[in-house]
């Protein structure tokens, strides 16, 4: 396995386990008060597009050849930074 393929696979991992986290925080929201259920749906839309994005980068990073995903990398990094720092956030909220 080479580099590329070695982070595509950890990538989708990461991206698989914020899924699954998103999932749970939705089941947390269904039963959650009617007033406290609005914030919740909007913290999850919110999540649920800072994951597509990331989803996005990874698919950029596995179409790309061997030697130009390097250059994606930042990019995806950015995006995996920016949803990580949400999913903390809301799991805190949800608690």
């Amino acid at each position: 396995m080479n580099m590329k393929e070695a982070y595509e696979k950890k990538m989708q991992a990461q991206l698989d386990e914020w899924d699954a986290d998103i999932k749970k925080l939705k089941a947390q929201a269904d039963k959650a008060r009617a007033d406290a259920q609005l914030e919740y749906f909007k913290q999850i839309e919110g999540l649920r597009e800072r994951q597509q994005r990331a989803q996005q980068k990874l698919t950029e990073i596995q179409q790309a050849s061997d030697t130009a995903w390097e250059d994606l990398k930042a990019g995806a990094e950015s995006s995996w930074d920016s949803l990580a720092d949400a999913m903390r956030a809301a799991r805190s909220r949800f608690k």
